[in-house]
């Protein structure tokens, strides 16, 4: 009896996934565990595996299809897996020399019905060919001839991939070249000799042929983003507030602490454990900051979950460091390594994703001298930290240079005043300029 491949639970407020890529095709044997395909949900990739070995009977949802949990989106005929070759890949020879052997099996064998159940839906289209709805109406996408595509398969059926391969090869192809006239054809020939129009004159069919565009789905994640700011935009009144932050002081800590650090607690002193540290004990001095808005109702967490966002390949996640105000420097440290590699490998767990009263973004790290970040919904701020330079700045009366930072605080001015959201930001400037009050504030 075949076996359901159905979607898992995906995490709290995760109700749905796209279909990314399917590692396995049908009638391929698969063995338990063995990865089949990932799921794209809004925060990370989930992998779903055969539950135990056999063949791959039927996909029942393709690369891009939505899919809910619990619905079914491949059945696996379970023990098949000997029987996943086809029998008629191989000479007729073959399979007479077989037939004494193979005989009882393959009466049998379950693993021959995906076969037929596509087949029943393929129709005649040309050329001794035949293919299912799906697959014409690709080919009808791309006004393609189904009779002159070349098979790979066996019986006439056109694949996918058959007509995907001949949309490739007609794309690479060359274009012949131009034939020199000959005897009774120059004036046939002429056209093709004339020279192209430039500049102005150019028509745009010509100026097309170099304009090659690409059209990709976008991933689930980008297209949570997309959705997510815009929201953060359109539901929040959204101010940001700067400031900028002499870096000295920390500067020169981590250059006398850095290799005893490293040495002890096996990973680096990074600027991060000080922002993290500051914004907690100017979370602490002004709790709105740290709340969030429930229908009519403010919402004041008494504890510090920081999110910290990680740039990945396809956008943006924003692992938490839960508790970081109980954490110590090293503590926070390894957490943010640990939450960074893993968000690059996409291997977070989604309720490493989840929650966060508060987020910490560096956009620094690519160079960024100044920028405005946005909300995190729910929260109701986030910490932009940005690239330190040094600068020509007045200290005493006198012209200095000093590692400056700019600083910038997205706020929700229907939560946060603006006095509120310039005072939290002098906080965490004074902090860092003064990082031994972090053991007491932070």
């Amino acid at each position: 009896m075949p076996t359901e491949i159905r979607v898992p639970e995906l995490g709290e407020s995760v109700v749905d996934a796209m279909v990314g890529t399917w590692l396995k095709k049908e009638g391929e044997a698969v063995s338990a565990g063995e990865t089949l395909v990932e799921l794209e949900t809004d925060k990370v990739n989930v992998e779903i595996a055969a539950e135990e070995t056999g063949v791959l009977q039927q996909i029942h949802k393709t690369e891009g299809d939505t899919v809910e949990v619990g619905e079914v989106i491949a059945t696996v005929e379970a023990g098949a897996a000997t029987a996943a070759p086809a029998p008629a890949a191989e000479s007729s020879s073959a399979q007479t020399a077989a037939a004494p052997t193979k005989e009882p099996a393959a009466q049998t064998a379950p693993a021959a019905q995906p076969a037929q159940t596509e087949e029943e839906t393929a129709e005649p289209v040309g050329g001794g060919r035949r293919a299912t709805p799906a697959v014409r109406r690709l080919a009808a996408e791309h006004d393609i001839d189904l009779s002159r595509i070349p098979v790979q398969g066996d019986g006439g059926r056109v694949s996918k991939e058959d007509v995907l391969n001949y949309v490739q090869q007609q794309t690479q192809k060359p274009a012949a070249p131009a034939q020199a006239p000959t005897n009774g054809t120059a004036q046939e020939s002429a056209p093709a000799q004339a020279p192209a129009p430039t500049g102005d004159a150019a028509p745009f069919s010509l100026l097309s042929e170099t304009r090659r565009e690409e059209r990709v789905r976008m991933s689930r994640r980008r297209q949570t983003i997309a959705r997510r700011l815009v929201e953060a935009q359109q539901n929040a009144a959204m101010l940001t507030t700067f400031n900028e932050v002499d870096m000295t002081a920390v500067m020169e800590l981590r250059k006398r602490r850095r290799d005893a650090f490293k040495e002890r607690h096996g990973v680096s002193l990074g600027f991060m454990s000080f922002f993290t540290k500051a914004s907690i004990g100017a979370l602490k001095a002004f709790p709105e900051v740290n709340a969030e808005i429930q229908g009519d109702e403010i919402v004041y967490k008494n504890y510090y979950d920081i999110g910290i966002a990680v740039g990945v390949d396809d956008g943006l996640v924003v692992p938490v460091v839960r508790d970081a105000d109980r954490k110590s420097f090293a503590q926070i440290e390894q957490d943010v390594v640990d939450l960074a590699t893993r968000a690059q490998d996409n291997k977070l767990k989604l309720d490493e994703l989840a929650g966060g009263t508060f987020t910490i973004t560096n956009g620094g790290i690519f160079g960024s001298l100044v920028s405005t970040p946005i909300l995190n919904p729910p929260q109701v701020a986030i910490l932009g930290m940005h690239k330190i330079q040094e600068r020509p700045v007045a200290v005493d009366g006198e012209v200095v240079i000093r590692p400056m930072m700019y600083l910038a605080l997205s706020y929700d001015h229907r939560i946060v005043d603006g006095r509120e959201a310039v005072q939290f930001l002098v906080r965490i400037k004074d902090l860092l300029e003064d990082p031994e009050n972090l053991l007491i504030e932070g």
